[in-house]
């Protein structure tokens, strides 16, 4: 990559080359332990959990959050539990491996995230669901890279492309960058007929039939028929001033092997951010190379 720079240490890669006439601002999320851009909140969450004199913490997860939870908890000194739907792909080997205790559900995620939640409240132990008692905790761990970001790019003008599942993550990125005052349209890019952020946008946000969603070994942690954040997430999408887009599976795949060519090691659905992109530039054009496309990219 003739033209790219790494900024920091912070994962913040910057390139002419990717997209031929685009800026892309590659925030590579792929570097923690777990793979995950979610292990920064996981970790809050354990703080919290700690601090409140808890010694296990139980969440729900298709995959990705209960991989950062389980390697947060690990580090912190906690004990982990992570209920996963039964048919998930990895089938938990990652989470066993640092120690976690794994049980399966019937279902889909949304059956997950309940039967963690009545594990907790059974066992005493602390409720780590994104919407649980710990969601500030949650927020602030997510929120975390915009200060990175912001740094990297001296509070230049940027839009930022990001997975949308649960919408988790665009509502603390959308919190965190008003608390800097920095004015970043945020895209959201999800399953197309898998999520209802992404059918229900612009609005009014409403949740799928719980059958309605189509899970691949590639979309999964982008399927929700309830995202536990949907409305909220939209509402960021809107007051910032950005959008809701589509990746088919093809796309993230070939978008996937875009990052892996400038040796970024993303999931299929942890690609989503710059599949969107590229969507995006093929139907409305390059917005000119001054501008800054930060596409938030998490990994295996």
């Amino acid at each position: 990559m003739s033209e790219t720079a790494r900024l920091d240490t912070a994962g913040t890669i910057i390139t002419e080359d990717l997209l031929p006439g685009i800026r892309v601002v590659l925030q590579d999320e792929t570097r923690y332990a777990s793979g995950s851009h979610k292990e920064p909140a996981a970790h809050a969450v354990v703080a919290a959990a700690r601090a409140d004199g808890h010694d296990r913490v139980v969440v729900g997860s298709c995959g990705n959050y209960g991989k950062a939870m389980a390697q947060a908890a690990a580090a912190g000194g906690l004990r982990c539990t992570v209920v996963l739907p039964e048919d998930w792909n990895d089938g938990g080997a990652f989470i066993a491996a640092v120690g976690a205790e794994v049980h399966f559900v019937p279902g889909g995620y949304e059956d997950a995230v309940d039967a963690a939640r009545t594990l907790a409240r059974q066992t005493g132990a602390a409720d780590g669901n994104v919407d649980g008692p710990y969601e500030s905790a949650v927020l602030d761990g997510h929120g975390d890279v915009v200060h990175a970001l912001h740094r990297a790019l001296a509070g230049e003008p940027a839009s930022l492309w990001l997975p949308v599942g649960n919408g988790t993550t665009a509502v603390a990125l959308h919190r965190r960058l008003r608390e800097v005052a920095w004015a970043v349209p945020l895209h959201g890019v999800g399953s197309p007929g898998n999520n209802p952020v992404v059918t229900s946008w612009p609005g009014p946000y409403r949740a799928l039939p719980p059958d309605a969603p189509v899970t691949t070994v590639h979309n999964e942690p982008l399927v929700n028929w309830h995202s536990l954040h949907g409305p909220q997430a939209m509402s960021a999408f809107a007051e910032s001033r950005g959008a809701v887009h589509e990746a088919d599976d093809d796309e993230l795949l070939a978008a996937q092997a875009v990052l892996e060519a400038h040796g970024v090691r993303a999931s299929a659905s942890g690609a989503a951010g710059l599949a969107g992109l590229v969507r995006h530039v093929r139907r409305a054009g390059t917005g000119g190379v001054d501008e800054n496309h930060i596409v938030l990219v998490t990994g295996l």
